[in-house]
């Protein structure tokens, strides 16, 4: 049964005049205690950079950079074969734009979480997950590294002593390997099973998987998706099934341990 756990999520995802969901970031910065800023290339601009790190700041939510694939037309949800070392010179670039404006307000840079395809990529790439995880042992060496418990991410950061924090996918599903269900496109949950889920996950460390078996899965985050419709209504459900269990909200403390 765990007492605290951090809620993250994916913020400021639109480009210039173009938004993604149907939840406002100053309304979903009200639920959580991690933020997830999108850098630019598969969301995200300099002005929606600004805006949501001061609204991140000003609600005392964790800076976190949220570096995806340049595919800004297909929202860094597709694959892009590349050399290891051009994508860590991409999340490096996109890391420094967070940083520097969590810099203009005060806001120092908590942890660090890649996006969609690339995510799931690092996740089963030891080579790039190691060399991005030698990069911000140098670059951000307090930064927290966000992935699944599973990945060759987590793995590589164990190896090297890089503080990582394991996330629990609140509106994703799992398989028996331990991996959520990768998808484009997302339907509508309903905000109460979600939650449950969730409080089922921080009370018995289990989560039904898509074949239907238990699965055991160890977190310090949950995550879910301000591009997911009715995300504000499922975020608030998330955090008030959480809090009535006695669960504590609260950015996440790395521990060598965890």
């Amino acid at each position: 049964m765990k007492d605290m756990i951090d809620l993250n999520c994916d913020m400021g995802e639109g480009f210039g005049q173009w938004t993604l969901g149907d939840a406002p970031d100053a309304e979903i910065m009200k639920i959580i205690s991690s933020a997830n800023i999108a850098a630019g290339f598969h969301a995200g601009d300099p002005n929606s950079m600004d805006r949501v790190v001061k609204l991140a700041q000003s609600h005392g939510v964790g800076l976190g950079a949220h570096p995806g694939y340049a595919d800004l037309r297909g929202f860094g949800r597709r694959y892009i074969k590349m050399d290891a070392a051009e994508l860590v010179n991409d999340i490096l670039y996109q890391i420094g734009a967070i940083r520097e404006f969590g810099r203009r307000y005060g806001a120092p840079l908590q942890h660090v979480k890649l996006h969609g395809a690339l995510y799931m990529e690092a996740a089963v790439n030891e080579g790039l997950s190691e060399m991005l995880v030698d990069t911000l042992r140098v670059t951000a060496p307090e930064a927290m590294l966000f992935c699944m418990g599973i990945s060759k991410t987590y793995a590589a950061a164990q190896r090297a002593g890089h503080p990582a924090v394991r996330e629990f996918y609140a509106d994703r599903d799992y398989d028996n390997s331990g991996s959520i269900v990768f998808a484009r496109q997302v339907a509508r949950p309903d905000p109460a099973k979600i939650a449950a889920k969730c409080v089922k996950a921080c009370k018995t460390g289990m989560v039904t998987t898509v074949e239907g078996d238990e699965l055991e899965i160890e977190f310090e985050s949950i995550c879910f998706h301000s591009d997911t419709p009715g995300a504000l209504d499922m975020g608030k459900a998330i955090r008030a099934g959480l809090t009535d269990s006695g669960i504590k909200i609260a950015s996440p403390v790395y521990s060598a341990s965890a």
